[in-house]
């Protein structure tokens, strides 16, 4: 038992070590949040987003939602005033026809959310067509910025412009931080 907790020992200082090796490597990362709010202006969830080597991350936390399908997509201002139609329409700077299943899908398009009898959920979802990297012409942090937003139904991955999702249910605006080391 005793080599054991040692070699645990061993094997956790490898592993700090690790982190602080590459901590030190690490260049300036982006880091943005979204704080999600519904149409009353209670709070119904928040997002985070980073820059990975793999596309942007996002890590999105949901509750009190009504249970079933969502979409979430991106939307091309950064202006959440309801019934949400402030945060335009979905991000799209190459105008690609919406909908993974229309053979193009653009920028805003993300998964949908199955959100359970709970009406809470955190999901994790990546996207290689969007960035937090001012500059960039698919940048979330353009002139007018972007926002998340939650729908009442399901996206359909199809029907232009916006997969028949319904009504804007919930919206957070995009804000961003550069952190140096990851954190």
């Amino acid at each position: 038992m005793r080599h054991f907790r040692q070699m645990k020992l061993v094997g956790a200082g490898l592993l700090l070590g690790g982190f602080a090796l590459s901590a030190d490597a690490q260049q300036p990362t982006m880091i943005g949040h979204a704080q999600l709010k519904d149409q009353h202006g209670t709070f119904v969830g928040s997002a985070d987003l980073m820059e990975t080597a793999g596309g942007l991350l996002i890590k999105l936390m949901v509750k009190d939602l009504e249970p079933g399908q969502h979409a979430v997509h991106i939307h091309a201002v950064g202006k959440c005033e309801p019934p949400f139609e402030s945060a335009g329409p979905h991000f799209n700077p190459d105008m690609h026809k919406h909908g993974v299943l229309s053979g193009e899908g653009h920028a805003g398009d993300l998964p949908n959310l199955h959100v359970p009898d709970s009406g809470a959920l955190e999901v994790e979802m990546i996207t290689t067509r969007a960035t937090l990297q001012k500059g960039k012409p698919n940048s979330l942090l353009d002139g007018d910025g972007s926002s998340l937003v939650i729908h009442a139904n399901a996206d359909d991955y199809q029907s232009d412009p916006s997969g028949n999702s319904g009504s804007r249910i919930a919206c957070g605006v995009i804000t961003s931080e550069s952190t140096v080391g990851g954190r």
